[in-house]
């Protein structure tokens, strides 16, 4: 994956590892394993809460190659004080929301890469 400055910065915060909280955890999601079309940052503020702040952004592209949109998510991040950021290089599934995008218990009808398949190790499941 070629890498811009802000990409390079990204994975610099993330190699830092644990330095506490809050926490800045970045996930990427698409429609298949290949195009990440959506990241979502969370920031967890202490030791057992739930993300109090999330924000998404979403691209036509891979978003992991979009400078403009890894700046905003590191200003994001300094923004809410993060000491720690998590990312995962993979991408973690779709980026439609179930519940919101299509219903609860199915499978999103966009994607159907996805549909039968562990979002972790893009094993087929059933």
């Amino acid at each position: 994956m070629a890498q811009g400055k802000n990409r390079k910065l990204l994975n610099k915060r993330v190699r830092k590892g644990n330095k506490g909280f809050p926490i800045a955890t970045v996930a990427f999601y698409g429609k298949d394993n290949k195009t990440a079309t959506k990241l979502v940052c969370a920031i967890i503020p202490y030791q057992g809460a739930e993300p109090e702040v999330i924000k998404k952004w979403f691209n036509e592209t891979d978003i992991r190659k979009s400078e403009i949109i890894l700046n905003e998510v590191l200003t994001f991040i300094d923004e809410n004080s993060a000491q720690t950021v998590g990312m995962v290089e993979e991408i973690l599934g779709c980026p439609h929301e179930e519940g919101i995008d299509y219903p609860e218990g199915e499978s999103c009808p966009k994607c159907l890469y996805w549909k039968g398949r562990d979002r972790f190790t893009q094993e087929m499941v059933h």
